[in-house]
């Protein structure tokens, strides 16, 4: 009922003609290995419910050359440089989930109110989990603006499919032009895609590099630690910005093929020659068996056992909006 149609392409090093693989091959844990997780299982805490006023409303724009971001929950990110406003893996929904009555919910509102987001010139979507690709907030984001759409082979003629347009699928590597001056290019990741029991891995997972007058700015998705982190430093050079997943890490003998812990999200920081990070998907669903509060406790203690100078490697509050530093910068926490 849920699965999505396999994409359908020519047979490339990540794709074998039916399934996206990762490259390098790692394999996924299977239905064992969940129900090992399921049964040796010890979540940490969540609280139930975290009231909080949102942050308040972002610029409308910020000029060519200028660089802010804004953490809104989970994946969710404003990114705004160069003239432009991004979205990336926008959720406003209660719950992630393809019912709504069951399934994750959130924790905490969302720390901006959609309202007060400024018009939106472009989506960035990672991976089509449901934590990731929200039809809810698309459609919302569609009828308010109608913003061009960017995610990995497979996902276009899904959303087309739900009366979602102007998206354009993208496969590793490939870029696109966001605005004169600026592109956006698919990047690998190492983890998986499928909204159902049938299409695992039928569609691209991947991440983004942002490029412009204001420096470079990687948006990771959902990954876990592999060789890729190098091969985008190799490609694309160093970024201005990194934004790194911390949360959903635990058990790390099952999650460690999907998704980063807090100390690897530092480890490609460093790898990545990134000039500043910021830590998302954490704090707002529970996914896995870390606690509400372990990732970002797990980065801080990380950060602090570094030699001086500390790396520019933050833990956002939600709603917090902030202008990244260039590059050349001065480092710090």
């Amino acid at each position: 009922m849920f699965s999505t149609r396999r994409y359908q392409g020519p047979v490339t090093d990540h794709f074998d003609g039916r399934r996206f693989l990762n490259a390098p091959a790692v394999p996924h844990g299977g239905l064992r290995d969940f129900l090992r997780w399921r049964k040796t299982s010890k979540p940490g805490p969540w609280r139930d419910w975290t009231e909080a006023l949102p942050g308040p409303p972002p610029p409308a724009r910020v000029a060519r050359g200028g660089l802010r971001v804004t953490f809104v929950n989970h994946a969710t990110v404003l990114l705004q440089m160069d003239g432009l406003n991004l979205l990336t893996d926008p959720i406003w929904s209660y719950r992630c989930s393809p019912l709504s009555f069951i399934g994750p919910r959130r924790r905490r509102p969302p720390g901006i109110r959609f309202d007060d987001l400024p018009p939106i010139d472009a989506v960035l979507l990672s991976h089509n989990h449901y934590d990731h690709l929200d039809l809810p907030t698309l459609r919302s984001l569609q009828a308010k603006g109608s913003p061009r759409i960017y995610s990995g082979l497979g996902n276009h003629d899904f959303l087309e499919s739900r009366g979602i347009g102007r998206s354009r699928d993208l496969d590793w590597w490939e870029e696109a032009e966001l605005a004169p001056g600026v592109t956006v290019r698919g990047v690998p990741a190492q983890h998986f895609s499928g909204r159902g029991l049938r299409d695992r891995d039928g569609s691209l997972w991947m991440g983004f590099v942002i490029t412009g007058p204001s420096g470079s700015v990687y948006f990771a998705g959902d990954t876990a630690f592999g060789p890729h982190f190098e091969e985008i430093r190799k490609r694309c050079g160093p970024v201005r910005l990194a934004l790194l997943p911390i949360g959903a890490f635990l058990p790390e003998w099952f999650m460690g093929r999907v998704h980063l812990s807090p100390e690897q999200a530092l480890e490609a920081h460093r790898v990545l020659g990134a000039g500043s990070s910021m830590a998302i998907h954490f704090g707002t669903f529970r996914l896995a068996d870390d606690g509400e509060e372990l990732p970002a406790q797990r980065l801080r203690a990380a950060l602090l056992l570094q030699p001086d100078p500390k790396p520019r490697f933050w833990v956002p509050g939600f709603g917090e909006g902030r202008d990244v530093p260039m590059l050349s910068g001065p480092t710090g926490l």
